[in-house]
């Protein structure tokens, strides 16, 4: 894995090709916590490389004609990460381009397969207190939030999945800066990781 710091210095139109030419036809996905900016840095990052972008849990309530909150409180949470895993598979086959996946989605060992395959995997790591802040304006629609404590629970929830998410081929620093700051970083970790994998399937070999 690859820790890249946060850089601000503005990714070059010849870096973004070459990330792009080295990427082929596979997606870059965006993992980790709900308020991790997923959604909003992949739509910037997608923007930027002149991909699609494609947000998991959007083609989840369009498949299933509800909202997520719909689908915990009618039918469970097997029943949506089920869902979920045939959706992220299927979107999987439209590469390049950017797939901001949900929190939990990287936590199936099956999920997590199909993206190395088809995909380069990067964690949007966020601290404890930048995740809070940034879900108190939504809470209402995190299923997973509405407990007696929801600060509480997402620092469980933080506790048990960032092992899992440290499993991603990348690792790209989230915190309160402009997203487009947070999109140099996801390039410049992009370029270093699609350098150096040819060298290291090769020494593998």
């Amino acid at each position: 894995m690859i820790d890249i710091a946060l850089q601000n210095e503005a990714a070059e139109p010849d870096l973004n090709a070459a990330v792009l030419g080295r990427l082929g036809r596979r997606s870059i996905v965006l993992v980790g916590m709900m308020g991790g900016g997923k959604s909003s840095v992949g739509r910037r990052l997608a923007t930027r490389l002149n991909v699609p972008f494609a947000d998991a849990d959007v083609e989840i309530e369009k498949a299933a004609g509800m909202s997520i909150a719909e689908i915990f409180a009618r039918h469970g949470e097997a029943y949506f990460r089920s869902g979920e895993a045939r959706v992220i598979a299927r979107l999987l086959e439209g590469g390049p381009q950017v797939l901001a996946t949900g929190g939990g989605a990287f936590m199936n060992p099956d999920t997590r397969l199909a993206i190395k395959a088809r995909g380069v995997s990067i964690w949007l790591k966020a601290d404890l207190d930048v995740l809070l802040r940034r879900i108190n304006k939504r809470r209402n629609e995190r299923p997973l939030l509405q407990t007696a404590d929801p600060s509480d629970t997402l620092r469980t929830l933080l506790i048990e999945r960032e092992p899992t998410y440290a499993l991603a081929d990348l690792t790209v620093q989230s915190r309160d800066v402009p997203h487009d700051s947070i999109v140099n970083d996801v390039i410049a970790a992009l370029a270093a990781f699609l350098n150096e994998a040819p060298a290291q399937q090769k020494a593998g070999a």
